[in-house]
């Protein structure tokens, strides 16, 4: 069985780094001046500091010893961090299938407390059935021998809302296209559809909104939206923008700006019960 911990590497190098910005903003040291006691540059800092970035202990011993981190507990519990962050997440397993800019994502969702997406164009992929995921893999990348293994990532994935301990909360809007485009065929859509009703019912952690159509061409969004929160409260949340061939994070300027937008799917969208009452008018017509 694979060691889902709560915290994965990208996580804690997001809490190392966000806790070396805040040492060295107190100290008042410019990331040029951190940059060089690690043999790096001020580029380098803002990398580390943003988590995008794996730690090396020389340096943090380095920059504890420029900030003036003498407290013994407190230099062990962050190189204690530096040593987990190392440590490979489940995903590595699977590199073949994996590209370099999803797994820093993966990392992320691993570690979640809650994950709030906007899905236009598939189910969300927390959702989906083997059955509706392998077309949906199939439709991009094709019909090959690695189709099975990226099904496992998929799968692999659902597992965080059903951890025994601490399960992750998702809040799903799924665009009224998405739900009616038929992926797979009638059997495997039904399918879709009864799993989509079931695990808006009958789990606590799991909040499923349909946007109706009119409502989709009032908003300005083009493609899918996930915001990430994770369990280190002094961490901020990360919205992630996925389009077919890659993706990117958001700048922290733009954060409350699509915390808004999904504030507002939230209202405009179906709620719960309504959505519920949707998704099974929809299925009676497969």
């Amino acid at each position: 069985m694979l060691d889902h911990r709560p915290a994965g590497p990208t996580a804690l190098r997001l809490q190392i780094g966000a806790r070396l910005r805040r040492l060295r903003e107190e100290k008042g040291i410019g990331r040029a001046q951190a940059g060089a006691a690690i043999r790096g540059s001020a580029s380098k800092m803002s990398r580390l500091e943003l988590g995008r970035h794996g730690f090396k202990t020389r340096d943090v011993r380095d920059l504890l010893d420029l900030y003036g981190v003498d407290d013994a507990k407190e230099r062990e519990t962050l190189l204690n961090l530096v040593r987990d962050a190392k440590k490979p997440g489940w995903w590595q397993a699977y590199g073949d299938v994996v590209p370099g800019w999803f797994e820093q994502y993966l990392g992320l969702e691993q570690s979640a407390t809650s994950i709030r997406s906007y899905e236009v164009q598939y189910i969300p992929g927390l959702l989906q059935t083997p059955d509706y995921a392998r077309a949906v893999i199939a439709l991009e990348h094709g019909t090959g021998d690695d189709l099975d293994r990226r099904l496992a990532v998929r799968m692999i994935r659902q597992e965080l809302l059903a951890r025994p301990v601490a399960p992750a909360t998702l809040w799903a809007v799924i665009d009224e296209a998405a739900v009616r485009r038929p992926i797979g065929g009638p059997v495997t859509m039904r399918g879709q559809l009864e799993h989509l009703i079931a695990m808006a019912t009958e789990r606590a952690n799991v909040k499923v909104q349909v946007l109706p159509y009119e409502e989709a061409a009032r908003l300005p969004l083009s493609g899918p939206v996930t915001i990430v929160r994770l369990a280190e409260h002094d961490l901020d949340d990360v919205v992630y923008l996925e389009h077919l061939t890659g993706a990117r994070y958001a700048e922290k300027r733009e954060t409350a700006q699509y915390q808004h937008i999904m504030d507002l799917l939230g209202i405009r969208a179906y709620q719960p019960a309504r959505t519920i009452d949707f998704l099974k008018d929809l299925l009676a017509e497969y």
